[in-house]
């Protein structure tokens, strides 16, 4: 495909799309689709080709809209009239939102408002769980068919690529990257640009480009939902990440159980191929670049991305002490470049607005937007990207809608396994990478979730240390042995066995495993304990004095 054909092929759908009468958006993410989306599409479908609408209604499958927690989600969009959302869609309902709205729209003689039928399902678009968001990594969630290469390319999909193709300038595009301030979104916040360059300056004669899908942190699915909804700005991220550091192949590193995110981005790389975006001499620059995908058997510890390497390479996935780093030596001993989801979703979005854009947006060191996955005891619960520099406040008491019971929330669990607890008093903290270090925890890849009164903190520092212990690869003493004495010590607790020796102990193991252990996960292992310790220690007090006084 030449620049000028991709140009026109995107004109061509922009202009598809505005003959419309009508647009239906209804997600179909993993867990709309559990709740049953599928049959929502179904219904209209067949609600649509019953009442003759088929000519002037697009009904359009898409990425995750956000608000998962009023799944099935349907949006309605009439040409000329305000778009209205729908929740808790069934197939009654959605055969019902096409009788009682778009036909009757369709025809003029329907109200401009929500049907009377429909209103106990309406969901306001200003609601703040949408209105406080800024989209970057997520424009197009919502918005476009996965499954669909024009629908990305109405959307400016791969203009990005072509303009850097076009200008021939790798280095331009790392100063860029670099001027934007844009960081890993995996969890450590390393400059993107850096690892980057550092790649591109490596000595070798095969390059590689890694998308680290390996995401497991309990509550966490952003880069799910991003695979799931968006591929194609994957890609794109992806394509250029390789054009700027000289590579020619590339791997998409996804979990087994990540069933429909595989299937999307295969889908796009089919796509991909079949139009030229793919293979030889993209977009007529000379530019070569091929990419598979490698499924994850589920082991935590591949998030890492020495030990995601090893399990690519079909060892057994453990990590490996550092120099060299995989920018000098990674995939079979060549330098290569591994980045997050949402990292390489960025990228596009980057280069098309300027780096300004970018950083302009953000708090201090971290720029630009966050994707968390939002749960826990709110009302509002599911996807969300945020600028940096927002409260945890504004995030649990503004888009999250505030608690879901009666009972006062006490504190936000982020950065999963290897974060920790913040408490209610601490909420007007700004989320960034460097904040929430200073609290004990971390960003992680971006679960958030929300706790109340009726959660007891050592259970939960159990809980994620017990996971820890389970997912550790036990290749180093420190994190082998340390996590499993530190779960004895937390059990004690659990059991009202415990003694105030205890808590000295619990402080010495995790110091210990966050000094001496080879891999970040289990360095960070103990920060659901120290955070709890910190925070929370009236808990641990509280089963000591149990002991004393039976």
């Amino acid at each position: 495909m030449h620049p000028d054909e991709l140009r026109q092929r995107a004109d061509d759908e922009r202009q598809r799309q505005q003959t419309l009468g009508c647009r239906l958006f209804c997600c179909s993410s993993t867990g709309c689709l559990s709740s049953g989306a599928q049959e929502v599409l179904d219904a209209l479908a067949d609600a649509a080709q019953a009442h003759d609408l088929t000519d002037q209604v697009e009904i359009v499958p898409t990425g995750c809209m956000g608000l998962c927690s009023e799944g099935p989600l349907v949006r309605v969009e009439v040409r000329d009239q305000a778009p209205v959302l729908y929740h808790s869609v069934g197939p009654l309902l959605a055969r019902l939102i096409i009788v009682e709205h778009v036909a009757p729209a369709l025809t003029g003689e329907g109200p401009t408002q929500v049907p009377r039928l429909l209103a106990d399902h309406h969901l306001p678009l200003d609601l703040p769980f949408f209105s406080k968001q800024h989209k970057v990594v997520l424009a197009n969630a919502g918005e476009v068919d996965p499954a669909n290469i024009d629908h990305y390319l109405a959307r400016d999909g791969y203009t990005a690529l072509a303009a850097v193709l076009a200008a021939g300038n790798p280095q331009q595009v790392i100063d860029d990257i670099a001027a934007s301030g844009l960081r890993g979104r995996g969890g450590a916040g390393y400059p993107t640009a850096s690892k980057w360059r550092n790649t591109r300056l490596a000595s070798g004669e095969q390059k590689c480009v890694i998308c680290n899908g390996d995401e497991g942190d309990p509550g966490a699915y952003m880069d799910r939902s991003i695979l799931e909804g968006d591929p194609h700005a994957v890609l794109e991220g992806m394509m250029i990440a390789a054009f700027s550091i000289g590579a020619q192949t590339g791997w998409f590193y996804i979990r087994a159980e990540y069933g429909l995110a595989i299937e999307r981005v295969t889908v796009a790389l089919r796509q991909a191929r079949k139009q030229g975006l793919l293979g030889k001499n993209i977009l007529g620059s000379g530019f070569d670049f091929n990419c598979d995908i490698r499924l994850g058997a589920g082991a935590f510890v591949c998030g890492e991305e020495t030990a995601l390497i090893a399990s690519i390479e079909g060892r057994r996935g453990t990590p490996r002490p550092r120099p060299p780093y995989p920018s000098d030596a990674g995939l079979w001993e060549q330098p290569s470049c591994v980045n997050n989801v949402e990292t390489l979703a960025n990228i596009a979005p980057i280069l098309r607005r300027g780096p300004q854009w970018f950083a302009d947006m953000g708090h201090g060191a971290s720029a630009g937007t966050k994707v968390f996955a939002l749960t826990g005891k709110i009302r509002h619960g599911g996807l969300i990207e945020v600028p940096m520099g927002i409260t945890l406040r504004e995030i649990v008491e503004e888009l999250a809608g505030g608690a879901a019971g009666s009972g006062a929330l006490t504190a936000v669990q982020t950065g999963g396994p290897s974060g920790g607890m913040i408490p209610a008093h601490l909420f007007d903290t700004p989320v960034s990478y460097e904040t929430l270090q200073e609290l004990g925890s971390i960003m992680g890849s971006g679960g958030m979730i929300v706790l109340d009164q009726a959660d007891n903190m050592v259970d939960l520092a159990a809980f994620y240390l017990e996971f820890t212990v389970e997912e550790s690869c036990g290749k180093c003493a420190p994190c082998r042995i340390g996590g499993t004495q530190m779960l004895a010590v937390l059990r004690r607790f659990q059991a009202r066995t415990a003694s105030a020796d205890d808590l000295v102990l619990l402080r010495r193991l995790a110091r210990a495993m966050q000094q001496a252990s080879l891999c970040g996960l289990g360095q960070t292992a103990p920060n659901p304990v120290l955070s709890t310790l910190t925070y929370f220690e009236e808990a641990y007090h509280k089963a000591m004095a149990k002991t004393s006084e039976s």
